[in-house]
């Protein structure tokens, strides 16, 4: 099953600020009795590196941008030693700017993109680039490994049962997870699969460089689908499973508690980033369990949306169970003891993007360059068209799609142009196209927590535009609450879970130590245009799902 993941960052509505940024409140760090942790945040983008106070405010924090690395067919890949080399910049930066005594810096705490696969050799040394989770090249590769003799949707029925009952998902027949990147790697690199020692995710290969130790927490491990969940104080492989997932025990990380200290920072990081040497590095998290810890939401059933790159829609539960049909599943939290609601849009804010850098702004010699301030542009041209985008709907499938459909092949589109539609209509649209996915994801996410969501918490880029938000109250028919400082979710989640790991804070008083700036109620005169695109919205992957299984598949990505 494919979840969520940027997994995967706030690249496409991104924080243009490359360099670091002091925060707003109160002066901390002008108090003895202040600590702090050294929050990382890796995106698909690029890493946000933070201060945050073990009371959750972030004190200033950095961006640097990292590539990616498309290849065909469906490959999609990023370089390990550029994400370190750029955490480590921020990292230095930070420190060196003296925001707060450096002595006062008690933990490190990581955040990351996952259902990424990094293989590394017995010294810890990445063998190749990072296969990122928006690889689709182990698909025909997990097709053929889960299915069986009988089948329930392409997977063999004993299997099927096993998988569900111990992990609560299933490897994804679109390949953009770990146990996809594992197969097409075993199968296509051989020479690498021999020399592997360990197979790690983004969080765990960042832990591994701050403390020497190849790990995985409860919440990351779940991607390889071959952990028994059932008891979230007991999560370790299951050798049944494993095998089953064409992988190897011996390659695998052991697997610690969520919100635990792992260890302490290396010596040599240490003194290269200006840092103590009694600095304590706490279990990383996929972020989007950060996401849910930043937002405040976390309490069972109060729900978040994030737009970044990718989105979801995730709330905590009391349960864990799993929803083949809409691909969705309770998971391993981020809070010890605790599940969260796993879905994913695979593109959303990336969407924006491409817009941008596709149509609006090509680099093809044809016209400008885009502006330094494209995106406010964006959003004011769009400000001024109607809702429903005089007509035009856009189907945000640049990448496939995930919730509620499991669907690699399928693709984006602009529907209904006409003579007289504009670019500010395509813009208009592709914000609502966003929303009408979110909205599609919304509907089978109730259905699963068997609860109506009466608000949701609204964070990531897409977050800090007013008009968005509108957008998503209008389209989702729901309150939405923007949290103060929406891009930096994240990190401040990463900073609160290393507050409450070291023993500074408690999980219920997180909810308190987040502020909400706004609240975007629905204007009931636009629900019936909205209701009726979301019903077309619907309709056009229905009747349209077939034909681009073909062109996808005769285009070859």
């Amino acid at each position: 099953m494919s979840t969520a993941t940027d997994r995967h960052g706030s690249g496409s509505v991104p924080d243009r600020s490359d360099h670091a940024e002091a925060g707003s409140g109160m002066a901390a760090g002008t108090k003895d009795d202040v600590r702090y942790v050294l929050a990382i945040d890796l995106g698909t983008g690029g890493p946000k590196v933070a201060l945050v106070s073990t009371a959750g405010e972030v004190v200033a924090h950095t961006f640097r941008p990292n590539d990616l690395v498309f290849l065909p067919p469906g490959g999609v890949e990023q370089d390990p030693e550029q994400w370190w080399s750029t955490i480590a910049d921020g990292a230095v930066e930070l420190i060196a700017a003296s925001h707060v005594p450096a002595e006062h810096i008690v933990a490190a705490s990581v955040t990351s993109q996952w259902m990424n696969l990094v293989p590394v050799d017995a010294d810890g040394k990445h063998l190749r680039n990072a296969i990122s989770w928006m690889d689709s090249r182990g698909a025909a590769g997990v097709t053929d490994l889960v299915k069986g003799p009988v089948n329930v949707q392409g997977y063999d029925v004993t299997k099927l049962r096993s998988w569900l009952r111990y992990s609560g998902g299933i490897p994804s027949k679109a390949g953009k997870d770990p146990v996809g990147h594992a197969v097409w790697l075993k199968v296509e690199h051989p020479d690498i699969w021999a020399r592997t020692h360990k197979l790690l995710d983004a969080p765990d290969y960042l832990n591994l460089r701050l403390t020497g130790r190849a790990v995985t927490s409860t919440d990351v491990a779940v991607g390889f689908w071959a952990t028994d969940n059932r008891d979230l104080a007991h999560v370790d492989w299951v050798d049944q499973l494993v095998t089953w997932n064409g992988l190897d025990r011996a390659k695998l990380p052991d697997v610690v508690p969520t919100g635990s200290v792992i260890g302490t920072i290396l010596p040599e990081v240490a003194d290269a980033w200006g840092l103590g040497h009694d600095v304590k590095v706490v279990t990383a998290t996929g972020d989007t369990c950060s996401a849910g810890i930043g937002a405040g939401t976390v309490r069972d059933f109060d729900a978040h949306v994030y737009v970044g790159t990718s989105s979801w829609l995730s709330c905590h539960v009391p349960f864990k169970k799993t929803d083949i049909l809409n691909n969705i599943t309770s998971l391993p939290s981020g809070i010890p003891g605790r599940y969260w609601v796993a879905t994913e849009q695979d593109t959303a804010g990336k969407c924006l993007s491409w817009l941008i850098e596709n149509l609006l702004y090509p680099d093809d010699g044809l016209g400008p360059a885009a502006p330094d301030d494209v995106y406010e542009r964006l959003f004011a041209v769009a400000a001024d068209v109607p809702p429903g985008a005089n007509g035009v709907i856009f189907t945000p499938w640049l990448n496939g799609e995930r919730t509620p459909v499991d669907d690699h092949r399928i693709r984006a589109g602009f529907h209904h142009l006409g003579l007289s539609t504009e670019r500010r209509d395509l813009v208009r649209a592709v914000l609502e196209g966003v929303a009408l996915n979110t909205r599609w994801m919304r509907d089978s996410a109730e259905k699963f927590a068997k609860t109506r969501f009466e608000q949701l918490t609204f964070i990531g880029g897409g977050a800090r535009t007013d008009l968005w938000c509108q957008i998503m109250a209008d389209v989702l028919d729901r309150p939405i609450r923007q949290t103060a400082d929406p891009v930096l979710v994240n990190v401040r989640g990463a900073g609160l879970a290393g507050a409450v790991a070291l023993g500074h804070l408690r999980w219920n008083q997180i909810p308190d130590l987040v502020e909400i700036t706004h609240t975007f109620h629905p204007n009931p005169a636009n629900r019936k245009v909205y209701d009726d695109h979301y019903r077309a919205f619907v309709r056009l992957y229905k009747k349209n799902k077939a034909v681009h299984a073909k062109l996808t598949d005769a285009a070859g990505h």
